[in-house]
């Protein structure tokens, strides 16, 4: 592991772009879905050509870039995971995208913390959400085999040694 004496500053992610087909579509999507809010919009050529969104409750902003062809050419590829404070956050989360008709995998038991995924926005970008909670404690360099599958092992033995499940 490198020092962190020479590791230079950061801080954080800045922006998260996106190509898109429809930029109002899209925009309205990020605004009823998760709460974003238009910040600015990109004007080249008389054209209306990206929106640059906003969140109220600290989510990474976001860029929605009018770019039809990379759109499609990235639907379906899950390229960040946006961080929720908690497990009870996450639960809330579904629940919200449930009531507004998204169809998503539900709240599981990830590495680390607990992940929702397989949310699509209008384009086919697949939206992740991951906890900053952590269930479990990493001291060093965590090296993951099978992350699904160990995943589904854990949520399986909590499950049964859960109070509900040994009431049945």
């Amino acid at each position: 592991m490198g020092s962190t004496g020479t590791a230079p500053a950061l801080a954080g992610v800045h922006h998260l772009k996106l190509p898109v087909r429809d930029l109002e579509r899209s925009r309205d999507w990020y605004t009823s879905r998760l709460g974003y809010e238009q910040a600015q919009e990109w004007i080249e050529g008389g054209t209306l050509v990206g929106i640059g969104l906003t969140h109220p409750r600290g989510g990474p902003d976001l860029a929605l870039r009018l770019d039809p062809a990379r759109a499609e050419a990235a639907a379906g590829f899950d390229y960040f995971s946006i961080g929720v404070p908690d497990q009870e956050s996450i639960q809330a989360l579904a629940a919200r995208l449930s009531a507004l008709g998204e169809t998503h995998a539900g709240v599981h038991v990830a590495t680390f913390g607990w992940i929702l995924p397989l949310l699509h926005d209008p384009d086919g970008h697949e939206v992740r959400f991951y906890t900053v909670e952590h269930h479990t404690d990493v001291d060093a360099v965590a090296t993951v085999h099978d992350p699904r599958e160990s995943a589904a092992r854990r949520a399986q033995a909590r499950s049964e040694t859960s109070p509900r499940a040994s009431s049945r």
